[in-house]
């Protein structure tokens, strides 16, 4: 798992409630309790659960008023559990709390898992042929991931019918108009074009994991082989295209951008890193696929969804409900991003 806080930080968390409680709900939970806040993620703020018998990871939804389906701990909780033992690792999740009462939100928990979690697109910490392996990994992941039976998982009413991108743009629209603190032109023409190019509904349906990243893959601790993907609070039914997508924009970001640089600039090949075309093109093998058309909607597709996503992390520091301190700072990307997406636009369609 990411990096740990102190427990000073974690005073919201009543352990003596949380140890009496987990100690009839989880085989073997034995208190007391310490917590520790887990420094990734600015949505459900996440906390390594210390113990006399073991290890835990808690997640829960973070306090205050919340849009209307975000935080949804509870859909995390069941695609999991859903995913156990099939190619997709996940870890094994242990317990879901739907009572707000007992630590003041909804909250599940799940099995640590002991491994590595890259913060940097290049890899710099490996080798050539390491870094071509680890790509290859999470592509294999990504096509078993939309692969997977839903109806043998129990996943098949996991979403909702209908075009995805027309369900997904109607969705982020309102979270981000919700969450707007101030006008931002390049948001505006960036919704303008995307309501104006929405894609036919090709009928391609799939679990989709909606943050698919590098740091959202724990890989084992000395082989490329992922052990758990993480974050699924963005998963519904939805089309496969923008999961890859949404990886391929984060690779486009800058190599000195936030807290997971991108390799904007960087010389792939010269780090045995495949290009876009490259790593799509595997992807379309795994998954049958011959090529993909309208490629510049769903990359400027995904630089609006994650705009609308800081926003809305923006606009809880605002309000003082976010689960990170530097949430506050998140909301100057939102324009870069807008514009990058309008740049893809110009340039790729």
């Amino acid at each position: 798992m990411s990096e740990v806080k102190s427990t000073v930080e974690v005073s919201q968390l009543d352990t003596k409630v949380l140890s009496d409680y987990l100690a009839g709900k989880i085989p073997g939970f034995d208190g007391p309790v310490r917590a520790s806040k887990f420094s990734g993620g600015q949505s459900n703020p996440t906390f390594k659960i210390d113990t006399r018998e073991g290890t835990y990871v808690l997640r829960r939804q973070p306090p205050g008023k919340l849009l209307k389906s975000a935080h949804a701990v509870d859909r995390e909780y069941r695609v999991m559990h859903a995913l156990e033992g099939s190619d997709v690792p996940v870890p094994r999740v242990l317990h879901l709390c739907e009572d707000q009462g007992v630590i003041g939100s909804m909250f599940y928990v799940m099995e640590y898992c002991e491994g590595r979690i890259f913060w940097n697109a290049a890899l710099r910490e490996l080798g050539n042929s390491e870094r071509s392996a680890f790509y290859e990994e999470m592509n294999r992941v990504l096509a078993a991931l939309h692969n997977i039976d839903l109806e043998a998982v129990g996943l098949s009413d996991y979403g909702r019918p209908g075009n995805y991108f027309e369900r997904q743009f109607d969705r982020w629209q309102g979270q981000y108009r919700a969450s707007e603190l101030q006008a931002i032109s390049a948001m505006d023409q960036l919704i303008l074009w995307l309501g104006e190019h929405l894609p036919q509904d090709d009928g391609r349906v799939s679990l989709v994991h909606g943050d698919y990243r590098l740091d959202n893959i724990m890989f084992h601790a000395s082989e490329p082989r992922a052990i758990a993907v993480l974050d699924w609070e963005l998963s519904t039914l939805g089309h496969p295209f923008a999961d890859l997508a949404y990886q391929c924009m984060q690779l486009r970001m800058p190599a000195d951008s936030g807290k997971v640089p991108g390799l904007m600039g960087v010389d792939r090949h010269a780090l045995g890193i495949p290009s876009e075309q490259e790593y799509v093109a595997s992807y379309c093998d795994r998954m049958g696929i011959a090529h993909i058309d309208n490629w510049a909607f769903y990359l400027a597709f995904s630089f609006f969804r994650l705009a609308a996503i800081i926003q809305g992390v923006a606009k809880r520091a605002h309000d003082g409900n976010a689960s990170s301190k530097d949430a506050v700072k998140l909301g100057a990307f939102v324009e870069p991003l807008a514009v990058m997406a309008l740049d893809v636009i110009a340039n790729e369609s």
